[in-house]
This record gives structure tokens, C-alpha cells and sequence, in this order.
């Protein structure tokens, strides 16, 4: 969509409006879209915002003080009130694997008290409880049961739809196993507990609708899409179908949900049942985006000295620079601000630099010269996986390398053929090395025993041989 914002993100909707975060800030815009106006601006992260169930207020998880609490303001802007005093310092970190502390999850229905996630009173941050929170700060209760992750209560607050593990920020796609969470009802009044989906997959974010029917997403098609299952008959359909990206953080009005999928917010109708990208904008200076002169040195990521010892190459914040041991002038050799270039390595007979560069919006495989002059050669294309730092032969002829999907493989630098050399079941190939003549390739591959075993490949046979016993392990080759 022209004149579209990207990447905003965790949005919250009362019919009227939508409240979302972007760039670490909420904004709030109108139900069907238009240029966003800012509602926060203090230090720090902000996100997960939910609506109050009249939608006159919104409570979401910021860091205006320093480590991440629940905060509450008015839905049109004001002063912000800080809801809890958890001081969990060293687990509140955003990029936390297991997500964020304090995470607000929902409002209930018939009282003015928040529910978020903390991991307050927890051993790991594998392991994060539900709480609630009135809007006078009061000490924070336990909902009833003994870990959480996304809920959403009914009508009457009398049961809860909830899920037991929260890994959002932990995405593993198309798992299969113990961390793949259910949709559970609770009933307060009974204190039973039923788990409602009792799928393989992941089904999570449950939406008590005003229908009395449960919305949430699940992967069981491959992607996160929503679904919608029948209280009474148990009975669940599929309501999106997007086969590119998942659907992330969905939420429910009385008339709608909204959600995030390819960094746009989407709206769902729950009367007709469509699906319609909003076209939002962010209008704004957005200092942070400017480009600005940064200190590289203080950003090393690798550096490799040249064969005759006059010249470093470095990498640093994505760039490869050849810089003098001693007297001369720093080169910049790559000069992309569009592209990551790594991993660069100097070839035996000092002429060349080989790199791996995502410039294409794929990870491949680069020379060129190493003073900077011409144009640089891509040697590989069709990459289907992260590729590491690759080995020049000692003829400075080609260069050898592996790869995430536990392949070793080299290619001739004049003609660009690529060769595999071996791909293997059990773990990915890290040590590898050359001949002195070239022609042989050695390395060590991990076994179905766990234990590593060295192979030769010759190159002008085309053939590998195990040259050590499977019965103990042998590893790094020379």
C-alpha cells in the first residue's frame, strides 16, 4: 500500500480507534486508518497496549522510570500512572528470548483491573504468571492457576481463555512439541480447568468474542493465521489463509480484531468477515532514522590480516575497510549503507578479498580486488541459507565454505561453478581446511554417535574417504 507505514506493531482497538506501537513508542489513529498521532514519548521502550473495556483508557508496559512496569493513561493522551513496582531489573530486557517483563495481556470485563504477565515471583524466565492490577496501584493479585501467557476473559469474568506458555518472542516455526501451547478455559467458580484446542500446533492469543466464541491464532496450516472455535460445538474454522507471514499480536473489539502480519495492522470485520490492511502513516521527524556520522572503529566485527603484513582488512558496521599496519590511508571498500557485508578474508596471494554480503537480499558470496579498484564479483546466487566464512585455497582459485543447512561446498572463482562436497545429517560442518596443494579437502563431520569424524575429498577424483575410525571422536583437521 503507497503512503504506508511499516513495522507497526501490538495493536489494540475499542471500534473507534486503534492504539499501536512503532518505534517504540503508542500512537493511536482511526478504525480505518489514516496519519497516526503519538501519545508517548518518554524514555525507554513502550509496547502491548490494550484498550479498557468502555475504551476510554489504555494500560500497555513502558520503561518511564527505568525497568518495565504497567502503566495506564487516558485513551486520547495524557499523563501517564505507573500500576506496579515489580524493580525486576535484570528481567526486563526487550530482547529477552522468553519476551518481555510486565507484559499488560488484557482488561477484565465487569472491573477496572489490568491482567499482565510477570515473571515477579519466578525461578527462571522460562516461567512467567498471571496477575491483576487496579487502577489505584494496589498490591497485585494471582489469577488462579499457575503460569500464563495471552488471555482473555468472558463477558461476565467468570471463566478465562488462556495459554499456559508465552515464546512469542521466541518464534520456532512449525514446532511440534511440549512448548507448542494450547488454548485453556478456566472457570473460577469451579476452579476446573479445560484444555480447548488440544492440537499439535501452536494456537495462541485467545480472543473471548462477543459472541461467545473464541477467537486465536495458530500455525496449523503453516503459517499463524485465525481461526475461531465454537464453545458450544467445539466446532473451529480457519478465517484468514496468509501463506507469507504469520499473523502476530491479534485483539478484540466488540465489532472487530485487529492485528500485525508483514508490518502492516490489519482489521477483521466479525460481522462480514474480511480481512482489510489499514493505510497508516507515520508523519513525523523521526530524528533516530537520520543518517549520521559513526565512529566504525568502535563496531569491529572480524579483521584479517593481509599475506604481506602491510594491510588489516576490518569489518565493521557493515563495511569492509583495508587499513595500513602502519603509514597510508584507510579504504573503504564496500561503501553500502543498504547491505550487511562479513566475514571478509584475504586471499594467499594478497590480491583478492572474499566476503559474504546480503546485498541482493540474499546471503552470497563476493570478491574483489583488494585496492579498491572495479567492481565487485558475485561468485554465488540462489542462496537458500546463512553461509559462514569461507577458506581461500592456497592457489587463491577458490573458496571453500559451509553452511546452516550442514553443507560444505566450494566454488572456482574463475568459472563461479559451485562443487558440494559433502552435506551431512547430524550437525553442521565448522572446521575444514585446505591442502597446500589445493587439491585435497579436509574436514570434520559430525557422526550419528556424536562424535566427529575427518574425511578427505579429493579434488581431482571427486571422491571422500573416512580416514579416521567412527569409534572415537576426531575433529580439526590440518
Amino acid at each position: 500500500m503507497p503512503n504506508t507505514t511499516r513495522l507497526l506493531r501490538f495493536p489494540t482497538t475499542n471500534d473507534h480507534e486503534i492504539v499501536f506501537c512503532y518505534a517504540g513508542e503508542l500512537y493511536t489513529v482511526a478504525n480505518d486508518g489514516g496519519i497516526a498521532r503519538r501519545l508517548t514519548s518518554g524514555p525507554g521502550y513502550t509496547s502491548f497496549p490494550r484498550f479498557s473495556p468502555d475504551g476510554k483508557q489504555v494500560a500497555f508496559t513502558s520503561e518511564y522510570d527505568g525497568n518495565r512496569e504497567v502503566y495506564v493513561m487516558p485513551a486520547e493522551g495524557g499523563t501517564p500512572k505507573r500500576l506496579t513496582i515489580s524493580a525486576t531489573l535484570g528481567r526486563d530486557d526487550v530482547s529477552d528470548r522468553m519476551g518481555p517483563n510486565n507484559i499488560v495481556m488484557a482488561w477484565e470485563n465487569t472491573k477496572p483491573l489490568i491482567v499482565f504477565r510477570s515473571r515477579m515471583k519466578s525461578f527462571n524466565d522460562f516461567i512467567g504468571s498471571l496477575f491483576t492490577v487496579g487502577l489505584d496501584a494496589e498490591l497485585p493479585q494471582q489469577v488462579p492457576v499457575p503460569r500464563g501467557g495471552f488471555t482473555s476473559f468472558s463477558p461476565d469474568d467468570s471463566k478465562m481463555a488462556f495459554n499456559r506458555v508465552f515464546r512469542e518472542f521466541r518464534t520456532w516455526k512449525h514446532y511440534r512439541g511440549g512448548m507448542a501451547d494450547d488454548i485453556w478455559i478456566h472457570d473460577f467458580k469451579t476452579g476446573a480447568t479445560e484444555n480447548l484446542t488440544n492440537n499439535p500446533a501452536q494456537d495462541i492469543c485467545p480472543m473471548w468474542g462477543p459472541d461467545n466464541k473464541i477467537y486465536f491464532i495458530s500455525d496449523r496450516d503453516g503459517r499463524m493465521n485465525l481461526f475461531v472455535i465454537d464453545l458450544a460445538s467445539k466446532a473451529t474454522k480457519q478465517l484468514t489463509s496468509f501463506k507469507d507471514f504469520d499473523i502476530k499480536f491479534p485483539s478484540i473489539g466488540k465489532d472487530s480484531i485487529v492485528f500485525e502480519q508483514a508490518g502492516y495492522i490489519w482489521r477483521y470485520d466479525l460481522k462480514s468477515g474480511q480481512a482489510t490492511p489499514l493505510p497508516i502513516e507515520i508523519k513525523e521527524d523521526l530524528a533516530i532514522g537520520r543518517s549520521t556520522l559513526v565512529d566504525a572503529s568502535k563496531h569491529i566485527e572480524s579483521v584479517n590480516l593481509a599475506p604481506d603484513g602491510e594491510r588489516t582488512i576490518v569489518v565493521a558496521r557493515g563495511d569492509i575497510f583495508s587499513v595500513p599496519a602502519k603509514e597510508g590511508t584507510p579504504r573503504n571498500l564496500t561503501k553500502t549503507s543498504n547491505a550487511h557485508e562479513r566475514d571478509a578474508v584475504w586471499s594467499p596471494d594478497g590480491k583478492w578479498i572474499a566476503y559474504n554480503s546480503d546485498i541482493t537480499g540474499e546471503n552470497e558470496l563476493y570478491v574483489r580486488a583488494q585496492d579498491g579498484k572495479g567492481d565487485a564479483v558475485q561468485l554465488t546466487s540462489g542462496a537458500d541459507t546463512y553461509y559462514y566464512t569461507a577458506k581461500w585455497s592456497p592457489d587463491s582459485k577458490k573458496l571453500l565454505w559451509s553452511d546452516r543447512l550442514q553443507r560444505l561446498r566450494f566454488v572456482d572463482v574463475t568459472t563461479k561453478m559451485v562443487t558440494q562436497v559433502d552435506q551431512d545429517k547430524w550437525g553442521e560442518i565448522e572446521i575444514f581446511n585446505w591442502s597446500p596443494d589445493s587439491q585435497w579437502i579436509a574436514w570434520g563431520r559430525p557422526e550419528e554417535n556424536g562424535l566427529p569424524r575427518v574425511y578427505l575429498y579429493s579434488l581431482p577424483n571427486k571422491q571422500q574417504t573416512a580416514v579416521t575410525d567412527n569409534w572415537y571422536g576426531s575433529g580439526e583437521p590440518i
